[in-house]
């Protein structure tokens, strides 16, 4: 006879759709990709995030194969490029890239059969181009659509193979904000029926959106890897203070403000203005802190430019690990 014991059951680690060790890419002097490593589990949005040169796109053009590295391994699929498996690798992943050059000539129909053609499997075209809400132009010229249409046609041929991975760089790179909420459906939708997606943008607002996990990457290397709730929790405010003084009627002193109550960081900014002091203040109780803020600047004689706030953000987390914006680049 057989004792009953209640245990935890341990659950069994997630599947790894890509994996990256060590990785190096250098072009000459500059060095894209400096040891990366980096995991992206099976069924998860994971985002690449950083300012332009940070490595994004280098380091996802190594991953789909497109770019040799100089050094390090990177896993796909448990497969590997280069391995005798490249043709079935190519038929398991998807690739839209920043800028996608389709056919002019042929309309949105005949290009997404064409894409479904370089596939031994492969989706519906019907169900692809419902699924990128393009019906209405499936007879158009691809020469005819609008920004946003022809970015949601290049993720339809990226889609067309049934891919297990998705790779979207810089997806919504100036597309307008309807454009852009319409791609995002598509990537949800995709990403509910159990793809797994590697998404690079520098925008925030899509990066918390979309993805489960991001890494925040600057000079080829990630810096904070995390859900985007828990690297905005690490800031441990829940709002920002930017404001801007002017020196001429006296000199800020940075070290009062950091002892404000409610505050709980400090960093000041670079500005244009020759006389001018820009500063990022994050504070815990917006309510306590900006009131004594007002208080200590009329106190220390120093003219107040501007003022604003913010909900935190993955913006703020760069600017805390780097000092810089992610715009700035």
């Amino acid at each position: 006879m057989y004792a009953i014991v209640n245990a935890a059951v341990t659950p069994p680690a997630p599947r790894t759709a890509l994996r990256s060790n060590a990785l190096v890419k250098k072009y000459g002097d500059v060095t894209a990709v400096s040891g990366l490593d980096l995991e992206v589990r099976a069924g998860e949005c994971f985002g690449l995030l950083g300012p332009n040169g940070a490595g994004k796109t280098t380091t996802v053009e190594i991953f789909e194969g497109l770019t040799d590295a100089d050094s390090g391994d990177v896993e796909l699929l448990g497969m590997r490029w280069g391995g005798g498996v490249d043709q079935t690798l190519r038929e398991r992943i998807g690739v839209a890239l920043q800028q996608t050059e389709l056919a002019d000539k042929l309309s949105v129909e005949e290009t997404v059969r064409l894409f479904r053609s370089f596939y031994a499997r492969g989706g519906d075209v019907d169900h692809i181009i419902r699924l990128v809400s393009l019906e209405e132009k499936r007879k158009a010229r691809v020469g005819k659509l609008s920004g946003g249409q022809k970015q949601r046609l290049a993720v339809a041929c990226a889609l067309v193979g049934a891919p297990d991975l998705l790779f979207l760089d810089e997806p919504t790179t100036g597309l307008d904000p309807q454009a852009r909420l319409q791609l995002w459906g598509v990537v949800e939708k995709f990403r509910a029926g159990g793809g797994t997606i590697l998404l690079t943008t520098h925008y925030m607002e899509e990066a918390a959106r979309l993805c489960d996990r991001v890494a925040i990457m600057d000079h080829g290397r990630v810096i904070a890897l995390g859900a985007p709730g828990d690297l905005v929790a690490s800031l441990g405010a829940d709002q920002i203070i930017e404001f801007s003084v002017t020196s001429e009627a006296g000199e800020l002193q940075e070290a009062p403000l950091r002892r404000l109550p409610g505050v709980t960081g400090m960093r000041a900014k670079e500005t244009k203005e020759a006389n001018g002091v820009s500063c990022l203040l994050t504070v815990s109780e917006i309510g306590v802190a900006l009131p004594a803020l007002l208080a200590e600047l009329q106190g220390q004689n120093v003219k107040l430019d501007k003022l604003t706030t913010h909900q935190a953000t993955l913006e703020d987390v760069f600017v805390n690990l780097t000092g810089r914006m992610l715009r700035d680049g």
